[in-house]
C-alpha cells in the first residue's frame, strides 16, 4: 500500500512546479536512511536474533507512520515533516531485511534457502498486487493519509507476529558446524565480503542495478499523472500487475538456482530493462502495463537468488553483518536513484526517464556479460557457482 500512498501523498502536499522533487524526496526518505542505522546501530543490534531485528524494525515503522497518518488526517502535516517522519522510520529497515532472512538461515539446512527465501518473497509479492490495488481505491475515497494509517497499523501486527516467534526461533534454531570463516566474524560484514570471490561482483551489480531503478519509482507516478492523465487507482493498477507478475517470477526461483547464478543474474538485468522500454514511448496504456507485468515476471526471482548467494558465502554468525551490510549498500542505491529521478524528471519529463533508465539498465547487464565472458576466456572453470 505504501508504494502508492507515499507517493501520492508527496503530489498533494507538493508546492507547485515541485511535483517530481518532492516525490523522489518522500521515496528516498522512506528508505535511504536504513543505511545510516545499518552502520550506526550495528554494535547495539549485534548478536540479536533474526526476529528481534525484525520486530523492533517494525515497532519503528508503525510510530513514525502512524504520526504521519494522524497528522496528515488532521491538515498539520508540512513537507519537511513529511519527509523527515518518513527518514525516522526507515532508520532500522535493513536491520528488518537482515533479521527475515538471517531467520530462514538459522531454522533451514542449506538445501532448502533458497524455498525458504521464496516462500518469503512470494508473500512480498502477493502484497504488492493487493496493497497497490486496494490503496488505490482507498485513496480515491479517503485520500492517501487514510491508506498510511493503514500501513501503520500493518507494521504493529508484524511487531506483535514477530514478538511471538522470536522464543520458538530461538529453541527450534539449526546450528550446524560453522565453516571456516573467509575473514574474521568481529571485522564486520564489509570484510567477509571483501573476503569472498563471489560478493563484491555481485555487490557491485546489485549497486548499479538498483541505482538505475530509483528513476523508475518517481518517474511512474508522474507519468501516470501528467502522462495519462490518471488517478491514484491508475498507479495502483500498475503496481498490482507488478505483483502478479513478481509473483509468477518468483515461483521460478528454487529452480534457477539450479543453473550457474551468473548468467541468470545478468540475463535478469537485461530483460528487465528491455521490459521498461515501452514505458518510455508514446505507446498505448495496455502495452505499457503488459510492459511492466513482463518486467516483474523477469525482476521476481532476482532477491531470492541474491539472499541465497549471501547465505552460501557468509559464516552462520556474521549472517546478519553481511545481510544488513549488502542492505545498507542497496538502501543507499535505489533511493540516491530516486533523489536523482526527480531533477531528471524535471529535465526529461517521465516517459524521458523511464527510457534512460531502461537503456541504462541494458547496457549495465551487457558489460556485466561481456566482463563474464572474459573471466571465462581467462580461467574455463564455471564461475556461476
Amino acid at each position: 500500500m505504501s508504494a502508492v500512498a507515499i507517493a501520492w501523498l508527496a503530489l498533494k502536499l507538493a508546492p507547485p512546479g515541485s511535483r517530481g522533487l518532492l516525490v523522489g524526496a518522500a521515496v528516498a526518505a522512506y528508505s535511504l536512511p536504513g543505511a545510516a542505522g545499518a552502520v550506526a546501530l550495528r554494535r547495539w543490534l549485534r548478536g540479536r536474533g533474526g526476529a528481534r531485528l525484525v520486530f523492533v524494525n517494525a515497532v519503528l515503522r508503525a510510530l513514525a507512520l502512524g504520526l504521519i497518518g494522524g497528522l496528515a488526517v488532521a491538515r498539520v502535516l508540512d513537507p519537511v515533516g513529511y519527509v523527515a517522519l518518513l527518514g525516522v522510520s526507515s532508520l532500522l529497515s535493513a536491520w528488518g531485511v537482515a533479521g527475515k532472512y538471517t531467520l530462514i538461515a538459522d531454522l533451514l539446512p542449506v538445501e532448502h534457502r533458497v524455498a525458504g527465501n521464496s516462500l518469503f518473497g512470494l508473500a512480498d509479492q502477493l502484497s504488492l498486487m493487493i496493497g497497490p490495488a486496494l490503496a488505490g481505491l482507498v485513496t480515491a475515497l479517503a485520500g492517501p493519509a487514510v491508506v498510511i494509517a493503514a500501513d501503520a497499523a500493518s507494521w504493529v501486527v508484524l511487531a506483535i507476529s514477530y514478538a511471538r516467534v522470536a522464543p520458538l526461533a530461538d529453541r527450534l534454531a539449526v546450528h550446524p558446524p560453522p565453516a571456516p570463516p573467509i575473514a574474521p566474524v568481529d571485522a564486520g560484514g564489509w570484510a567477509v565480503i571483501r573476503s569472498s570471490p563471489v560478493l563484491p561482483g555481485l555487490m557491485a551489480m546489485s549497486f548499479v542495478f538498483y541505482l538505475l531503478y530509483g528513476p523508475i519509482e518517481v518517474a511512474l507516478p508522474v507519468h501516470v499523472a501528467s502522462d495519462l492523465h490518471g488517478s491514484a487507482a491508475l498507479l495502483g493498477a500498475f503496481w498490482a500487475v507488478f505483483g502478479v507478475g513478481a509473483v509468477i517470477g518468483e515461483l521460478s526461483a528454487p529452480f534457477l538456482r539450479r543453473w550457474p547464478v551468473w548468467p541468470i543474474m545478468t540475463g535478469i538485468v537485461i530483460g528487465w530493462g528491455l521490459a521498461i522500454v515501452p514505458l518510455g514511448l508514446p505507446t498505448p496504456l495496455w502495452a505499457g502495463l503488459a510492459a511492466f507485468f513482463a518486467g516483474a515476471v523477469i525482476w521476481g526471482p532476482w532477491m531470492s537468488l541474491s539472499m541465497a548467494v549471501l547465505q552460501d558465502a557468509s559464516p552462520p554468525d556474521a549472517l546478519a553483518q553481511v545481510i544488513a551490510a549488502r542492505s545498507s549498500l542497496l538502501i543507499l542505491a535505489a533511493p540516491l536513484g530516486t533523489a536523482l529521478g526527480g531533477p531528471i524528471v524535471t529535465a526529461l519529463g517521465a516517459r524521458g526517464t523511464l527510457l534512460a533508465s531502461a537503456v541504462a539498465t541494458i547496457v549495465l547487464g551487457l558489460v556485466a556479460t561481456a566482463v563474464l565472458l572474459l573471466r571465462r576466456a581467462r580461467h574455463p572453470a564455471p564461475v556461476g557457482e
